[in-house]
């Protein structure tokens, strides 16, 4: 039995538990289990951007807090397992000097200040000068573009997760 097909199973509570590492929104890990059976990941994959992009910004928020902060390896006690274990994977090219590690944190302070809510990117791939580049733009936008994007990278790393989780 593929990981889908026992998660269509699941008793309600132990679905939306199941699925939640994979974005952070405990209202978005809701709506998915209670939409099941999904036929196949395609079906999963394409539920779970509609649910995203319908939800509200407080939900996206609490999705968007269940990260650490670009350049660091603590996720916030919240987390889940195993969304801190993907977060230290993505991460994973955010090897940076100390010189570096400064920027960055400085730079995530401001943002927090700016924003108020942490930067998040989606960091699979990406060296920590890239990200801080990434950092430094979007400090930029105006409120309403920033959250676009913010959502928008929130999705991609959700995308991933979901694969990663599927073992698609």
């Amino acid at each position: 039995m593929s990981i889908l097909e026992c998660w269509n199973e699941l008793p309600l509570a132990e679905a939306a538990e199941a699925i939640l590492p994979c974005c952070g929104s405990s209202k978005w890990a809701q709506i998915l289990a209670r939409s099941r059976p999904y036929s196949d990941g395609a079906a999963l994959l394409a539920a779970a951007d509609q649910v995203w992009r319908g939800l509200e910004p407080t939900d996206w928020d609490e999705a968007f807090s269940s990260h650490p902060r670009i350049g660091e390896k603590k996720a916030p006690d919240s987390t889940t397992a195993r969304s801190a274990q993907w977060s230290s994977e993505e991460q994973s090219g955010v090897t940076q000097s100390e010189g570096l590690q400064e920027r960055l944190k400085d730079a995530n302070r401001r943002y927090e200040e700016r924003f108020g809510r942490i930067f998040i990117v989606c960091a699979t791939g990406k060296p920590a000068e890239d990200m801080l580049k990434i950092l430094y733009r979007r400090l930029e936008n105006d409120d309403a573009t920033e959250l676009c994007e913010a959502v928008e990278e929130q999705r991609q790393i959700m995308q991933l997760r979901l694969r990663k989780w599927l073992i698609l």
